[in-house]
Order: C-alpha cells, then structure tokens, then sequence
C-alpha cells in the first residue's frame, strides 16, 4: 500500500491521539491539539482564498509564536511552500531574499514594519499582512471555514513544503528546499533515534525561521508533545517556563548553553523537569557538557551535528551500548562530537578522490552524507546543486576523523563559513562589503576563537596607497551593509599584500593561523 509521505501526517496523528490535550503554549495564550488544528486549516483556508496556488511561497518574518507554528500546518495543507525569514538579517540581506523567492504573501509582526515596507517594491505580487497588535491582519487571514484535510493519496510527496535561505561560500542566496518526503522521514528519524514519550514538554529556544526549527516542530507533534514557544531567547524567561511548564526537552546553541549557565537568577528556577538537552549550531566542548550536567541534574546532555540541507540533524554523540567509558572525563568527551547518525542517514568520510580515509580518529577527510534527511537542492539554482551533490552524496565541506565505531569527529572546515553563535556567516558576503570601501585595498576575513560565541569573524585588511581609515571607519561602514552578527569583531589593519597562493588565492588558513594558537580546532554545523 502506497500514502504519500508528507508532515500533514504529523498533526493528523497529534489530532487524532491527543484532540484535547494542550499541545501549544505562546505567551498568554494555549491551545489544544484539536484548536491548534483548526487554526491551521482555518490559516490554510484564508492564504487559499487570497490566491495561494501550489507552490506559491509564503514567507513568515516572526519571532517564535503560535501563529508560525501554525504556519508550519497551514502552508502545506494549502499546497505552498513555508518560507520563515531570519529576522536577524539587516535589510538588504532580506530584500535580497524576498527577491529571489518571489513569495505571495508575507506574515510579518508589526515590530518589522519598517523592513516590510522596504520590501514591497522587491515582491510586488506579494501580500504583506501584520498578524498582531491592533488592526493586524490575521483576524482577516483567517477564514471561518477551516480547508479540510486532504485525501493524502493526493499529495505529490516529493513536492517542495518548506525553503530556507543559508549562508554560502559564494556569499549569493541558497535556499534549501525540503520535500514533504523529506520533513516526514526526518521526523521519524529523531523519533526512531531519541528516546521520547507523549509526555514531554519542548521548549522552543531555537527560532523556527532556523533550519527547519531543528525538525523538532513536525517530529514533536508527531509525539504528541506540548510545544513551549521562547518568543526570543533571555534565560529569566527560559528559567521560568522550565519550571512553569515542566519542560523536560530543550535544544541549544553553545552561546545559549552559556547565557544561561552564566544567569544569575538560575538558582532560583526548579529546573529538575529537564531530561535532555541537545547542543549543536556551533562547535560544542566536553568543559560545555559538563557544565550543563551540573546545572541540569536530571538532563541527558549531547551535542549533535547538520546542516539546514540535511532536514538539519545528521548525528548525535548519543552513546550506544556496545561502548564502554573509563570515566565521565571520556563520556563527556564522546558526548561532545557528533557521533553516530541517525536512523535513516549514511555518512563518510573521504578524501579528495571520493575514497574512504583510514577509521583511525585522525586522518582527516571531507564529511559526505545521503539519506532521507537530505534536501532536493537549492531553490532555482541547479547548478549549484549538482556541485554538492555528486554521485548521490550530499558533500558537507567539512572536514572529520572517524573512529571505529563509526563515531564522528567534525574537525575544520572546508569551507570558509563562519558559525558565529549558531548562525551562518559568509566570509565572502562581509569581504565585499569592506571591499565597497574607497580605501580598501584588498582583504580576507577568517574566524578567530570566541569563549561566548564559540568563533567570530575577524578583517584582515590592506589599504589602497595614499588612502587612509582606520578601524572604527571601516566598521561603521560594514554596519549599514550587515546584520550586526555578521559584523567583524575586529579589524586588522597591514601594509604588506595578503598572502597568496601560486594560483592568486588568499591563503587563509596563514591568516586564520594566529588566532588559532593553543586552540582545538573543532567545527561543528
């Protein structure tokens, strides 16, 4: 028998298991299952009466909110395409977004009216609708007849439900589309591979506009869990609804991982609820795990590794139990790699010519993956997908070791990504902008070790002869261009030419060498 695999299947089984449970909590408001349902399709129904045809994009720029988690129901029952926009991104950096994908309508909170504004001349097709405070538009979106659910038969499951835009080497647009397929496998890959009951509570710390919200939005459904929306990230806030909502599943980026370890009122919160904690984003630490064990006593706490193209979740340092630790020194040192794949993933590790390196935990080769997990490609750029997938293997640029347990131990970085606190940092897309400067001659930025954001980007510039400007100058020109995470943290000012290669490449890896005295080179996406 053949149903079409699509994450409309995930609320299907929350609605039909658990109808009056309370599944949504966001701010002042909850819902349970069933109005949570009926919010989604009444959402569905109105983006439809609006013009919504298949494959349109919707595009959300919001905080963490019901109202986008709805929408990760209501666009694919509608048969478009979820688009959550970082609402980190300076200006520019959405206009160029909006764009490229062309969306029909856009949900945005009035906080991000100023931006919209500006965005309208870039999607002219496009319906902006403000979905809060007085006089917003989604009383209006919402229609009074809910779109029934689908006869699923009809769903074409390898047809694109959700884009999301990252960060390249190239430094241009790459948006990452995932198939119906490819949401619903991966959320029975985190279910087949975690340890879960219905009873859990997620604390939504990662924004959802973010890689898929980790696929934690479909795959916890599926479960039945309570989602616990953080509107935005302050550990006060985190601290209380641990205890007022008995959150028992969180996820972290190593610079939340801090924030909250380093709050002051953390000793007032109960947080004994707290069963697992899953840290990835940036390069996590066996010092890090420790610590969250410390503060979160009950917790099981592993770091993880992906990619927003692999749905994201690729691995986690989960431990198996055909292996043995002499300590919890050696545990936690497993538990902060990324370690074996899920259920459903393949990974290898190879060297230039496509060919398995040594399992011996230290020759280094590129990490390749393929799996349910894995996107269909970037969104109207074939030929940048055909340059990452080749011969069925998605390649990651990221260098690793394998042991022989199959455990993997993400290294460095092929590319010249920065992840700054979890974000995606083009080091090409700020080397431009410095560039734009009159006095710029030439220049490199690489990523230099940062104890709260795990890496930062640092300038190395070159002055044109004659011309002068100094630090402060040339950041405050990058700071009308950039987001103020992707700004530099510091500006190196030389006289002498970058270093190059025989071909006229900058050598970074000389730059970036400095910084990188005395520290363990670990990069984990």
């Amino acid at each position: 028998m053949f149903i079409p695999l699509t994450p409309i299947r995930c609320f299907l089984r929350a609605l039909e298991l658990y109808p009056n449970k309370v599944g949504v909590v966001s701010e002042e408001a909850r819902y349970t299952y069933s109005e949570f349902a009926d919010r989604s399709r009444r959402m569905a129904a109105g983006l439809c009466a609006r013009g919504v045809k298949p494959g349109d994009r919707v595009a959300f720029l919001s905080f963490n909110t019901n109202v986008l988690l709805e929408g990760y129901l209501a666009v694919p029952l509608a048969g478009a395409i979820l688009l959550p926009l970082n609402v980190r991104l300076h200006f520019e950096e959405l206009k160029v977004l909006v764009e490229h994908a062309q969306p029909r309508v856009l949900l945005y909170e009035k906080e991000f009216a100023s931006q919209v504004d500006g965005l309208r001349e870039a999607a002219p097709g496009c319906t902006f609708l403000a979905i809060d405070g007085e006089g917003g538009g989604l009383d209006s979106l919402f229609a009074n007849d809910p779109l029934p659910f689908p006869d699923l038969t009809s769903i074409d499951e390898n047809a694109i439900a959700e884009l999301f835009y990252t960060s390249g080497s190239t430094g241009r647009p790459k948006g990452v589309t995932l198939s119906h397929r490819t949401l619903y496998l991966h959320a029975l890959s985190i279910a087949s591979t975690l340890n879960h009951s219905d009873r859990q509570v997620i604390l939504h710390t990662i924004p959802l506009f973010h890689a898929n919200g980790w696929g934690f939005p479909h795959f916890a459904t599926m479960c039945g869990f309570k989602h616990v929306m953080v509107r935005r990230f302050d550990p006060p806030t985190v601290f209380k609804l641990i205890e007022e909502e008995a959150a028992t599943v969180m996820i972290l980026v190593p610079t939340m991982a801090m924030s909250l370890l380093n709050c002051p009122r953390r000793p007032e919160f109960d947080v004994s609820s707290v069963e697992q904690i899953l840290v990835g984003g940036a390069a996590s630490s066996p010092e890090l795990i420790t610590q969250l064990e410390e503060a979160f006593p009950c917790a099981t706490v592993v770091a993880g590794y992906g990619l927003t193209e692999t749905s994201p979740v690729v691995s986690t340092g989960r431990a198996k139990g055909t292996l043995t630790f002499e300590d919890d020194a050696a545990r936690r040192r497993f538990s902060s790699r990324a370690g074996w794949p899920f259920v459903g993933v393949e990974v290898r590790v190879v060297d230039g010519n496509s060919i398995d390196v040594e399992r011996d935990s230290e020759t280094v080769g590129e990490l390749i993956v393929r799996g349910d997990n894995v996107m269909d490609g970037y969104y109207l750029d074939p030929e940048l997908t055909r340059e990452v997938i080749v011969d069925g293997w998605f390649h990651t640029g990221d260098m690793a070791v394998w042991d022989r347990e199959d455990c993997v131990h993400v290294v460095d970085r092929q590319k010249d990504i920065i992840i700054s606190g979890g974000e995606n940092i083009a080091s090409i897309e700020i080397e431009l902008v410095l560039q734009a400067h009159p006095a710029v001659a030439e220049c490199a930025v690489v990523a230099a070790p940062n104890d709260r954001w795990g890496e930062v980007p640092v300038a190395i510039v070159v002055l044109r002869e004659g011309a002068s400007a100094n630090s402060e100058e040339l950041l405050a020109f990058a700071a009308t261009r950039l987001a103020r995470f992707k700004m530099p943290q510091q500006i190196v000012l030389q006289h002498e030419p970058l270093p190059k290669n025989g071909t006229g490449k900058i050598m970074k890896r000389a730059l970036r060498e400095p910084f990188w005295i005395g520290k363990e080179r670990r990069v984990q996406g």
